[in-house]
């Protein structure tokens, strides 16, 4: 190939063809566009157009890297990794805004999804279970960008998250203690905190003899348990039907005979039903929810709660009757995370309202700091 010029002439030529082109086909093509066909171009021709044709493109090397969890392309110019050692700028390049505009529509239309100028952005489940969101460059400065989260290739137990150092043994053994004693909680932290890994590694201390049902916005949890059953929502189609939300699934597992409902992520009216089903003999519910302190859970709440039309005092006293715990975790700038802290939550006997309290901290290298709500854990822990 003597350019990339060449390769969208010949690429457009085959696509004359209405089938999958055979190599010969490739050969006939650049023969046709005045190209030299020897063996080496011709070879060069069919691996450029195999990488756009096949999987990731030139995304697959990246998304196959043992350590990488994230993805992220900025337009043509960047593509970077998210690891254990945080961000990093990866040498993959574009060619143009165009390339990475097809790369975006094939993985979309590979999963029967339209994105194209009338609908600019899409989010969705490769059948792999990597997790894509692609924005065209229609509205974005830096042209087409593309999010890939790589499902976790395997499931941590808590004894990984000793080894990383994300927390003491000691600590760990108080979260065992936390699902054993069927304490309903919410694991929190900011983006790429390690919610949904962590969520996992604890699903997976669940005795055998009880029925997990997990809803989830995108299939992300697997945990490491025989008797799971995980429900995934699904958006609209192209003519608007076949919606299933949130809501509409924490519902329907209220009719699967749960012993344990989980949701993968708490962000919208469905908070409403799962509270509700925490409160009516649903013993060791939980999800995770993002928030950047374990103290900025309360508002969170209330926030989400809005959604479903629920009022202020309505689920304050809803989630003091249902919710239990939080699990906070942290990210670090080098992108360790950590497990910080372990709360509890309270009702204010004045205001009704429910506060966070701190039980016990996990700080790094140093024993473990109980605080102010450690006499309302070790009751429930007890209980």
């Amino acid at each position: 190939m003597s350019g990339l010029d060449d390769l969208a002439v010949v690429r457009d030529r085959l696509a004359g063809l209405g089938r999958e082109p055979t190599t010969r086909d490739v050969a006939q093509a650049m023969a046709d566009c005045g190209l030299v066909v020897t063996d080496a171009s011709l070879l060069a021709t069919v691996s450029a157009l195999r990488r756009e044709s096949v999987g990731a493109g030139p995304l697959e090397s990246l998304l196959a890297d043992p350590g990488v969890t994230d993805v992220l392309v900025n337009g043509p110019g960047q593509v970077w990794t998210d690891g254990p050692d945080g961000l990093r700028l990866s040498d993959v390049t574009f060619a143009s805004d165009a390339e990475v505009r097809r790369l975006a529509q094939r993985l979309a239309a590979s999963v029967g999804r339209r994105l194209d100028d009338a609908t600019p952005w899409v989010d969705a489940r490769l059948a792999d279970g990597t997790r894509v969101h692609a924005v065209l460059g229609v509205l974005g400065d830096v042209g087409t960008c593309l999010s890939l989260r790589v499902p976790p290739r395997r499931t941590y137990s808590m004894t990984d998250w000793i080894d990383a150092g994300s927390i003491s043994a000691a600590g760990a053994e108080v979260l065992q203690q936390l699902v054993a004693a069927k304490v309903a909680f919410l694991v929190t932290g900011g983006t790429g905190s390690g919610k949904t890994t962590l969520l996992a590694s604890l699903l997976s201390l669940v005795p055998a003899t009880e029925r997990l049902v997990v809803v989830e916005d995108s299939r992300e949890l697997r945990p490491d348990h025989p008797h799971c059953i995980r429900l995934e929502a699904r958006p609209a189609n192209a003519e608007g039907r076949g919606r299933v939300t949130l809501t509409d699934l924490v519902r329907q597992a209220l009719r699967m005979r749960p012993d344990r409902l989980v949701v993968g992520e708490v962000r919208g009216a469905e908070l409403c039903d799962l509270l509700a089903a925490m409160n009516t003999g649903h013993e060791g519910g939980c999800g995770t929810i993002h928030a950047n302190s374990a103290a900025d859970v309360p508002a969170r709440l209330e926030a989400l709660a809005a959604l479903g039309g629920m009022g202020r005092d309505a689920v304050h006293a809803q989630a003091a009757a249902a919710l239990h715990a939080v699990i906070h975790l942290r990210r670090e700038s080098r992108g360790v995370r950590r497990i910080s802290e372990l709360c509890v939550l309270t009702r204010d006997p004045t205001s009704g309202l429910v506060r966070v309290v701190p039980a016990l901290r996990f700080p790094v290298d140093r024993p473990i700091e109980r605080g102010p709500g450690i006499a309302v854990l070790e009751g429930r822990l007890a209980t």
